[in-house]
């Protein structure tokens, strides 16, 4: 299948089971994956790491956010720009840092509708991340709900960057094959 046609499916699949998910254990669970993958990537207080403010149907990241933040971690969040690249700004703050700040991060906490084994990840189809990831070496983190773990094979395309892990309510935070 394309990218167009799963991710139209994968859409459809968070209308109808996230409402019956429970938001607050999701976050808990999802915040102790996150400082298990920040543990293991070294991060250490005043290190930095990105993350993003999730959407109603996202898996949600605040108790995450939350978590670094009680621990001293700086965390960047982005800011879409009109071309569709991404801006980043330190959380509780509106000023910019630039396109190059994701740079600083030790880990970056991705959003995606699904990830397979491998590590392939598939996003919102307008690029953002693609554009993004290019700029750091850090350790790639999708955050996605428990069903978005997929074992088949998600579309690849050459400038598809990997991520290293993936951390889910239920399932924690599991590493990748990787291509």
């Amino acid at each position: 299948m394309d990218k167009v046609t799963v991710r139209s499916s994968l859409r459809a699949l968070r209308r109808d089971r996230v409402p019956g998910r429970d938001r607050a254990a999701d976050a808990e669970a999802l915040a102790l994956g996150a400082l298990q993958a920040a543990r293991e990537a070294g991060v250490g207080r005043g290190d930095w790491v990105a993350a993003y403010e999730a959407m109603p149907t996202e898996p949600p990241t605040q108790g995450l956010v939350e978590a670094f933040l009680a621990r001293g971690v700086r965390v960047m969040v982005p800011v879409t720009l009109e071309d569709w690249d991404l801006d980043w700004r330190e959380v509780g703050s509106e000023v910019p840092l630039g396109v190059e700040a994701v740079g600083r991060a030790v880990v970056v906490f991705v959003p995606a509708h699904a990830v397979d084994t491998r590590g392939t990840r598939i996003g919102q189809g307008k690029g953002c991340y693609d554009r993004a990831l290019p700029r750091t070496a850090a350790t790639l983190v999708a955050v996605v709900h428990p069903w978005e773990l997929l074992d088949e094979d998600l579309p690849h395309e050459a400038h598809d960057r990997a991520v290293d892990a993936v951390i889910a309510a239920g399932t924690g935070l599991r590493r990748l094959d990787g291509r």
